[in-house]
C-alpha cells in the first residue's frame, strides 16, 4: 500500500509538473491587470477595477468590482465611484472641482494666420515645444470650482485665469494634484510657475493655496526649490505631501512632508536609504502608510506623525519578503489595502494586518491562468564590485531549471537612471517571460539605484560610463562561474538608461557577450542634449551642456558618449525606437542603427512611430517582443 501510494503521488507531481507551461507573450498580454480604487464609504468592501488587454481589438476592456474586506467572491459594479467617497466634492457639500484644457496660445500657422487654411506648421519661440510624446499646442491644463446644489453643478470658475502653468502637471499628473482642504474652503494644487525654457530646465513644482472665498491664492512651498507633489489631507486639516529639495534633479531623495499649518517636519530625512514612493495618512491622523524601496524589493512602512511635541518620528517596517508593495490603496480599522506583486506574479490586491503585518491575498484575477504557468526560481547574490562594494543581483533561473545543464544568459540593464530593480512585473521587461524561454537573467542592482543609501543612488549621475559599467561587468562575470552559464551565448538587453548601458557595453565587453538589445537608449550625449525635452535632467546627469569646456563634470560625461567608441563595436545589435518618444529622441536609436549597418555588424532596427518611451499597444508590444526572441533565437544558437 505504501508503494502503491508513493507511486501515485509521484504520478501526480509528474502531471502537475508537465501541466506547467512557459509563459508565453501572447499569455501575458491576457493578464487582467489589477488597479485599486479604494474603500467603500461603509468600509465593508475594496473597490478596484480590471483592465484586459483584447490583443485582436488592440485595446482594453475595463471593469470594476467590489470584494468584502474579509475576502469572499467578488461582484462587479456598473457605477464604482457611488461606493466611493468623491474627493471633488467639498467637505460641506457646496462646491466641486475638476480640471479642464484652456487655449491661451496661438501656436499653429493657421491660428496665426487664418488664411492660410491648409498650413500644418507649428512656431515656437522657447523650450519646452514638446515634452514626453505630444507637441505644444497652446493650451494649458487648469483647476475649476463650481458651485453644487441638488446634485447640480453651476457655472465653474478658473481658479488660474490666464496663467500659463499646468494644474495636473504634465506628463504624469492627474487627480492627485488638486485636493480639498477639509475646511471647504481651500483648494491645494500642484504646478510648477515657469513656462517656456525657464519650465525645461527646473524641476521646482509648488503646492498652492486658493481661499475660494477670497479668491486668493498663496505658496505653501517656496522656499522648497525642488518637487513638491502628492497633496494629501487627514481630517484634522494636517497637510502632506512628497518633496525633493534640490532643483533639477529628479531623483534627488524623496522625503515625507508633514504641516499643520504653522510648523513643517520631515518625516523621513533620519533614513539615508529611504526614498518615498507613494504614502496614505492613517485613519486617525497619528501615522502615515508609505512604501518605498528596500534591499531590491519594495516594502510598506509606517511612520508616526508626532505633531508639536518634541518626539522624533519612528520609522517600522511592516512587511517583508521578495516581492513589491506597489500600491497603497486604503485602510479599515487594522486592515490596510495594498497592491503587491513579484517576478511571478502580477499585481493583485492584498490585506495586511497592522499589528502583525500578515498579508492575505483578496483578489484572484489571475490565478486560474497562474496555475498552469511555470513559475521562475529567484535568488539574491551578492557581488563584490571593483571598488569592493557588495552588490544585490537578482538572478531568475528558467521553469524547471536543471543546475547540471547550461543555459544562455542575458544581463538585465535597468533604465533611470535612478530608478529602483526590484521584484517588478513588467508587461514588457518581464523576466518571467524571459526566463520562460529558456534564459537565465542577470539583474544588478547597480550604482544608481534607491533604496540601498544615497550615496549609492548617486553615484551614476555625471559618471554614466564610469563605475556603474564595471558593475554590470562584475555581475555578468561573477554568474558566469556558475557551471550552468553557457559563456559562448551571453546577451545583454535593457531600455532607457538600460539601452545606454547596452551601447555603453557593446564598446568595452571585450567578447563576453554574443548579442545585445538596446530599447529608446542614449547613443550620443551631444544630441541627446540638444533634443530632449526636460533640459533639467541632462543638466544634472550629465553635468551641463556640451559647449561648456570649463566644466571638468560636462566634459568628463561627454567624453563617456557611447557613439565615441562605435570603432570598438564588433557584436550583433537590435535597436528599438519610439517615434514619439521625445525624452530620448529619434535620432539616438537612428544614429546607433545607422553607425552600426556602416560598420558591417549584423543589426536590426524596430520603429515604432507611435508609440514613445514605452510600448503600450497590445499588437506593437507583441511585434515588441516576437522581434525580441526571434533576436535571441538568431544570435544566441
Amino acid at each position: 500500500m505504501k508503494k502503491i501510494g508513493w507511486l501515485g503521488s509521484t504520478l501526480l507531481l509528474s502531471l502537475a509538473s508537465m501541466a506547467q507551461k512557459p509563459l508565453t507573450p501572447e499569455q501575458l498580454w491576457k493578464w487582467g491587470r489589477v488597479s485599486g480604487l479604494g474603500v467603500s464609504k461603509d468600509k465593508q468592501f475594496v473597490v478596484y477595477a480590471v483592465s484586459t488587454p483584447n490583443a485582436a481589438e488592440n485595446k482594453s476592456t475595463r471593469k470594476t468590482y467590489k470584494i468584502p474586506l474579509t475576502g469572499g467572491n467578488a461582484v462587479e459594479v456598473p457605477h464604482a465611484d457611488s461606493l466611493l467617497v468623491n474627493s471633488k466634492i467639498s467637505s460641506d457639500g457646496k462646491h466641486i472641482i475638476s480640471s479642464e484644457a484652456v487655449k491661451l496660445e496661438d501656436i499653429t500657422g493657421i491660428e496665426k494666420y487664418p488664411d492660410l487654411k491648409k498650413s500644418n506648421a507649428y512656431v515656437y519661440t522657447s523650450l519646452n515645444y514638446r515634452h514626453w510624446d505630444t507637441w505644444e499646442d497652446g493650451k494649458y491644463d487648469h483647476v475649476f470650482v463650481a458651485p453644487l446644489a441638488n446634485g447640480k453643478v453651476g457655472t465653474a470658475k478658473d481658479i488660474m485665469p490666464g496663467e500659463k502653468f499646468d494644474c495636473p502637471q504634465k506628463p504624469f499628473g492627474g487627480d492627485e494634484d488638486f485636493i480639498w482642504n477639509p475646511d471647504g474652503k481651500h483648494i491645494v494644487y500642484v504646478t510648477k510657475k515657469k513656462t517656456g525654457t525657464d519650465y525645461a530646465v527646473s524641476t521646482n513644482t509648488d503646492l498652492y493655496e486658493y481661499d475660494i472665498t477670497t479668491g486668493t491664492t498663496k505658496n505653501l512651498t517656496e522656499e522648497n526649490k525642488g518637487y513638491d507633489v502628492n497633496p494629501e489631507y487627514n481630517a484634522k486639516g494636517q497637510l502632506a505631501w512628497l518633496q525633493m529639495k534640490r532643483d533639477g534633479y529628479e531623483a534627488d531623495k524623496q522625503d515625507l512632508i508633514v504641516w499643520n499649518g504653522t510648523t513643517k517636519l520631515n518625516l523621513t530625512q533620519q533614513r539615508d536609504d529611504i526614498h518615498v514612493s507613494g504614502f496614505k495618512w492613517s485613519q486617525d491622523g497619528s501615522a502615515l502608510f508609505f512604501n518605498a524601496p528596500i534591499d531590491g524589493t519594495i516594502q510598506l512602512f509606517k511612520v508616526t506623525y508626532p505633531g508639536l511635541t518634541k518626539m522624533m518620528p519612528v520609522i517600522t517596517q511592516i512587511t517583508k519578503g521578495d516581492f513589491d508593495i506597489t500600491g497603497i490603496i486604503g485602510q479599515s480599522g487594522n486592515t490596510l489595502i495594498v497592491a503587491r506583486n513579484d517576478i511571478n506574479h502580477p499585481s493583485e490586491l492584498f490585506t495586511v494586518d497592522l499589528g502583525n503585518g500578515v498579508m492575505k491575498q483578496l483578489t484572484h484575477v489571475n490565478d486560474e491562468e497562474l496555475k498552469t504557468t511555470g513559475l521562475c526560481k529567484t535568488e539574491r547574490r551578492f557581488v563584490t564590485t571593483t571598488d569592493n562594494q557588495k552588490m544585490l543581483v537578482w538572478v531568475i533561473y528558467p521553469p524547471g531549471f536543471d543546475a547540471s545543464k547550461k543555459y544562455p544568459t542575458l544581463l538585465y540593464c535597468q533604465g533611470g537612471p535612478q530608478s529602483a530593480l526590484t521584484q517588478m512585473y513588467s508587461y514588457r521587461w518581464n523576466f518571467q517571460l524571459m526566463a520562460s524561454q529558456g534564459y537565465i537573467v542577470v539583474a544588478p542592482n547597480r550604482r544608481g539605484m534607491p533604496g540601498h543609501g544615497t550615496k549609492w543612488n548617486e553615484q551614476v549621475s555625471k559618471d554614466w560610463g564610469g563605475q556603474v559599467i564595471n558593475d554590470y561587468l562584475s555581475a555578468i562575470d561573477d554568474v558566469s562561474k556558475e557551471p550552468y552559464v553557457d559563456k559562448s551565448r551571453r546577451g545583454c538587453v535593457g531600455p532607457s538608461f538600460g539601452g545606454f548601458s547596452v551601447f555603453a557595453l557593446a564598446g568595452v565587453h571585450n567578447k563576453r557577450f554574443k548579442t545585445f538589445i538596446s530599447h529608446d537608449g542614449v547613443f550620443d550625449f551631444k544630441s541627446m542634449y540638444g533634443t530632449t525635452e526636460e533640459v533639467f535632467f541632462v543638466n544634472w546627469d550629465l553635468g551641463g551642456p556640451y559647449w561648456d569646456k570649463k566644466n571638468p563634470a560636462a566634459q568628463r560625461s561627454y567624453s563617456q558618449s557611447p557613439s565615441n567608441f562605435v570603432d570598438k563595436w564588433d557584436t550583433p545589435i537590435f535597436i528599438i525606437q519610439g517615434g514619439r518618444d521625445y525624452r530620448v529622441p529619434i535620432e539616438q536609436g537612428l544614429q546607433a542603427f545607422q553607425a552600426a549597418q556602416l560598420r558591417g555588424i549584423k543589426s536590426k532596427l524596430l520603429y515604432l512611430p507611435d508609440e514613445n518611451h514605452w510600448v503600450l499597444s497590445a499588437q506593437n508590444a507583441l511585434v515588441w517582443q516576437r522581434e525580441f526572441f526571434k533576436w535571441l533565437e538568431e544570435t544566441l544558437k
